[in-house]
């Protein structure tokens, strides 16, 4: 850990100059109490920092929560072993489960499908008492449950250090969660900019505790990330279907892990009562289970929080990218993609350059800078790869 000023701690060992300006401006602004935490797996963001834990009291910078409202991983370890399944089949095994699951950007569901129908009208319910309609932001919102996206997302079969079979899945609330993220972002830049107040950033713009507006950015990002955790919950149901249905036999869950990484909440830290927003950053308070992406290709972690104050019971969320999606997409070749997935059923496209593995921080050095944060408990490797392009 390094401390970087006044109001800024870092556990990021690999950290770019932009980066840490872009930290250090979010950390001056006065509500930011008591300190900034930066993650291991820190890299530039929309306003702050992707792999930022920022305290606030009285204010809220939705920018600051991300876009992506409630976005985060879910894994079951099922009572299957790598014995279970045929190496030569695994392609097979991806196929099932991208027919079951709509991928990539702007892709979603013909029909709410049965699994998602009791879900689709819980998150009505929950919208309606929350005071709006989800489909003043997506007309199809209620199509978008049970879809993946795209960019960093991900569906993986993942074999641990026994061998044991796990299904992991990395998603969000989607177009529906964006578009209430950003028009937030925007009527937090308007009350800013009719105010006067001069921000280091504009994407810094905040919401003030007690107006309407701030309570109405509450309530509809809480029912995102509502949207969110169900939409893992109904992708991983659809996995779990796939993976019976290639092996013609049931799939139990032993185990399971679901946790956010793109949300705001109350909690107490260092004796102060503050709204903490985890943009890119998961709950790691001693004993919470949560999980740790690397890239594709690399190794992911299940893992329990030891509850470092410093770090606000947090700790990191993933790899944290080293190459923007463009300077990924110039780097890399489909050549080196194919060598570095070799083993590993994948979508074989060249529109994943710039998901290459060597575009993100070592998850070596992302975990190892993360020592103090969280314990080791399962280590992953991926047998299958799904994405959405």
């Amino acid at each position: 850990m390094e401390r970087l000023g006044a109001k800024l701690y870092s556990w990021a060992s690999l950290l770019e100059e932009g980066t840490r300006r872009q930290a250090e401006a979010t950390a001056t602004m006065p509500f930011v109490l008591p300190h900034l935490a930066l993650m291991p797996d820190a890299h530039l963001g929309k306003g702050a920092t992707v792999g930022s834990v920022i305290p606030t009291e009285r204010a809220i910078m939705p920018a600051a929560v991300g876009v992506d409202i409630g976005c985060g991983m879910q894994a079951v370890r099922t009572q299957l072993t790598a014995t279970d399944l045929d190496p030569a089949r695994l392609t097979a095994l991806h196929a099932s489960i991208v027919r079951r699951v709509p991928l990539s950007a702007g892709q979603y569901n013909r029909t709410v499908q049965d699994t998602a129908a009791p879900r689709v009208e819980q998150l009505a319910a929950l919208a309606a008492e929350a005071g709006f309609d989800p489909a003043r932001y997506a007309k199809k919102w209620t199509l978008q449950l049970g879809s993946l996206g795209s960019g960093n997302h991900f569906i993986e079969v993942s074999l641990d250090e026994h061998d044991r079979v796990w299904l992991f899945l990395h998603t969000g609330s989607r177009g529906v969660g964006n578009r209430i993220a950003t028009t937030h972002i925007a009527v937090a830049q308007q009350q800013v900019e009719r105010r006067g107040i001069s921000l280091p950033d504009r994407d810094l713009a905040y919401l003030e505790d007690g107006t309407d507006e701030f309570w109405a950015y509450i309530r509809q990002m809480r029912w995102a990330q509502e949207f969110a955790r169900l939409n893992r919950e109904e992708i991983m149901d659809r996995c779990v279907a796939a993976l019976a249905g290639h092996l013609d036999q049931d799939v139990q869950r032993r185990e399971k892990i679901n946790c956010h990484h793109n949300y705001t909440t109350r909690e107490t830290h260092l004796g102060r009562e503050v709204w903490l927003s985890r943009k890119g950053a998961i709950h790691a308070a001693r004993g919470v289970r949560g999980l740790i992406p690397g890239s594709m290709g690399t190794a992911s972690y299940v893992v329990t929080g030891k509850g470092n104050t410093l770090a606000l019971d947090s700790s990191p969320h993933g790899a944290g990218r080293s190459h923007s999606r463009t300077a990924a997409r110039k780097r890399f070749t489909r050549a080196s993609l194919d060598a570095a997935m070799e083993g590993i059923a994948w979508g074989r496209s060249d529109a994943f350059l710039d998901e290459h593995p060597e575009a993100y921080k070592p998850i070596d050095t992302v975990m190892a800078d993360a020592a103090d944060l969280v314990d080791v408990d399962h280590t992953l490797r991926q047998v299958v790869n799904v994405k959405g392009d």
